[in-house]
């Protein structure tokens, strides 16, 4: 049975498992960063560069060239579909209908593959600040229920014999609750950013279309 386990090998589990939480709290987060600056950077460079070209030949040679980012990666998709769409001439049922709007749904499509990349890690964090109180909270129940039969065995009701165990077990709880609060906090940040990011996709999406309308290329 459970209290046949000795306390210290179910608080040091409560802990590594914490512990493992953390690490993979603060991995996310960090790589999060990273991937939210560069895709900033990124933007913002291929955007300026892109609507001072002169003609959509020099637009889509600047998409090929420019350093990667979802702008630019849904550019190449819009660029690759009109490519491909001229060069079948309606041969094939994929490019059969309204060319615009079947523009549309290919941008839109690689629009939601770049979201679903910036959402990568965000269940992971939202699971870890869930779960991690209660990870914390199982470790200083189970501590408890050790320190009582630890403390009934000794026939002892001392504050001496009574508190150790008991703030022992306590420290689960608290861990728990630490290793929460960035996931929670990060995870709030990181959706809200995602959001930021999908407005200005749509609004990329938005205006390339306009152009290629406006130009006669679809």
């Amino acid at each position: 049975m459970s209290y046949h386990i000795a306390p210290e090998v179910i608080i040091d589990g409560t802990l590594y498992t914490l512990l493992a939480f953390s690490v993979a709290t603060w991995t996310v987060i960090l790589f999060k960063i990273w991937e939210f600056t560069n895709n900033s950077y990124c933007n913002r460079r291929f955007n300026e560069a892109f609507w001072d070209t002169s003609d959509l030949a020099k637009a889509e040679s600047l998409s090929a060239d420019a350093a990667i980012g979802p702008q630019a990666r849904i550019a190449q998709q819009g660029f690759a579909w009109l490519n491909e769409s001229r060069d079948s001439g309606g041969k094939c049922l994929k490019y059969i209908g309204s060319s615009a709007e079947l523009l549309e749904h290919s941008l839109l499509k690689q629009m939601q593959q770049e979201q679903h990349l910036m959402e990568s890690g965000l269940i992971m964090l939202a699971s870890i600040g869930s779960t991690a109180p209660f990870v914390g909270l199982f470790g200083t129940v189970l501590g408890i229920m050790h320190a009582m039969h630890e403390i009934t065995a000794s026939g002892s009701t001392s504050l001496d014999v009574v508190a150790g165990p008991i703030g022992d077990a306590l420290v689960a709880t608290a861990i728990g609750i630490a290793v929460a609060v960035p996931a929670v906090l990060a995870y709030n940040f990181f959706l809200r950013r995602v959001k930021q990011h999908r407005a200005g996709l749509e609004n990329f999406v938005v205006s390339f279309l306009h152009i290629t309308l406006s130009t006669d290329k679809v």
